[in-house]
């Protein structure tokens, strides 16, 4: 019988540009943080395991504001991301790096307490249940190891009121398999379309249809394997760059450039939301209101 598919959140980051942990700002009306309606779609949908990519520095407050709520209602595992994990055993740390090693890395991290098909999320981005049931699915049914999934947003829906963000761009084909991700730095919202401002000045129209990556994938075991050698061989070639940083999405296209695996795309009509800057949380917390009111979520998520 095939193993459920557990999900998998990075909740390892700073978050720099919004201050302090995202991950316990509440925004529900009953005192609920975005991460308890993640946990809450995906246990309606049919998750039963949850691994938590956390750093050590925040494990005590991590687990006693956040893990425990969920030690009963799932099989939940921690583990840490930190500057020496996961590395090559010859591997010495330039002096001058700080932090870890990015999403790719934080998923790596993860390998041993994996062993079955698994969603990966940010712990503080909001999908929508419709999106957990789409990816669920798949990663329930797909018999092929090397057909990954990834769930895609609307460009426009995704966008702050407030300042730049950074998006993964998505190629899809007309079979809805994701071609390539192209990461965009600087996009802003233009009305109904978007733009984005490279460094060097370059321009970029997007009409905000675009399909956008928000870390949210479908993976078979076997992506930890791909994982360790792509990170290798990032460390081989860009260790020696203080803020290098080993991408999920990037590690994700170079497989499907070289032909190893595909990945579907699976088109969510939600809107995302999350708290990029500070200013961004009355809106969450609005929608959220307006969620419940619809009765999509109840007033208070655990009772």
């Amino acid at each position: 019988m095939p193993k459920s598919p557990s999900l998998v959140i990075l909740a390892a980051g700073i978050g720099s540009r919004y201050g302090g942990l995202k991950q316990v700002d509440p925004v529900g009306p009953g005192g609920e943080i975005v991460i308890d309606y993640s946990i809450y779609d995906a246990l309606r949908v049919g998750f039963e395991k949850i691994v938590f990519v956390i750093r050590k520095d925040i494990e005590e407050t991590f687990r006693t504001t956040i893990g425990q709520k969920f030690e009963n209602r799932a099989d939940v595992h921690y583990v840490f991301q930190e500057l020496d994990s996961a590395l090559p055993e010859d591997f010495q740390i330039p002096p001058e790096r700080a932090k870890p090693w990015g999403t790719g890395h934080a998923v790596l991290v993860a390998r041993d307490a994996i062993d079955e098909p698994f969603a990966v999320i940010n712990a503080d981005d909001f999908y929508g249940q419709r999106a957990y049931q789409l990816l669920y699915d798949h990663l329930s049914h797909e018999q092929d190891e090397n057909i990954y999934a990834l769930v895609g947003f609307a460009l426009r829906n995704t966008l702050s009121d407030f300042g730049s963000v950074a998006r993964g761009i998505c190629s899809v084909d007309a079979s809805h398999n994701l071609e390539s991700v192209v990461e965009l730095t600087a996009i802003e919202r233009d009305g109904e379309r978007a733009l984005n401002r490279a460094p060097d000045g370059t321009e970029t129209a997007l009409t905000g249809d675009e399909w956008v990556s928000m870390n949210m994938w479908g993976f078979s075991p076997s992506l930890m394997a791909h994982l360790e050698a792509g990170f290798e061989a990032f460390l081989q070639t860009r260790s020696h760059e203080p803020k290098a940083e080993f991408f999920l999405p990037a590690a994700v296209d170079s497989l499907i450039q070289h032909g190893i695996v595909q990945s579907r795309v699976l088109p969510s009509p939600d809107s995302w939301f999350g708290v990029t800057y500070q200013d961004d949380k009355p809106h969450v917390i609005r929608s959220i209101r307006e969620l419940v009111d619809k009765g999509i979520y109840p007033g208070r998520l655990w009772g």
